[in-house]
């Protein structure tokens, strides 16, 4: 039986971004844009970009990376998997004894009332007490 991937074994997979054009709507997307198909390793990478303090929200997000990658829109449902697994996946990195400083900042973006949220192993309680501690 294969071993059950990680958390950072998917933050660390191979898988490039890539831009699809929509046949029909999609998500509130009409038909005919280019839709960016992020990464999780795209998400990281813009995550740790954001000032300490500052949140954004997965909409803003979405639209800096379609913006960057020349594209009409980027893909909410795979933002929204692949922010899960950042979150994750920087958690991990937490409990194995890696400083708050160094890891993805993903509080800045996961709002903690969010459905997200909700699904995260670790609780919202840890997102509210970084960004409180932020905005302190």
């Amino acid at each position: 039986m294969a071993k059950k991937k990680t958390w950072l074994d998917k933050l660390n997979e191979s898988k490039q971004p890539y831009i699809v054009k929509l046949e029909k709507a999609f998500a509130g997307i009409p038909a005919e844009s280019n839709l960016l198909i992020p990464s999780p390793k795209l998400i990281d990478e813009y995550i740790q970009h954001i000032g300490y303090g500052k949140q954004i929200d997965s909409k803003t997000m979405r639209n800096d990376l379609a913006l960057e990658h020349n594209a009409d829109n980027t893909c909410p449902v795979t933002t929204g998997i692949f922010l899960r697994i950042v979150a994750e996946a920087n958690y991990e990195k937490l409990q194995q004894g890696q400083s708050i400083e160094v890891i993805s900042p993903f509080w800045r973006v996961i709002e903690p009332n969010s459905t997200l949220a909700k699904k995260l192993t670790f609780g919202q309680e840890f997102l509210k007490q970084r960004i409180a501690e932020e905005s302190e």
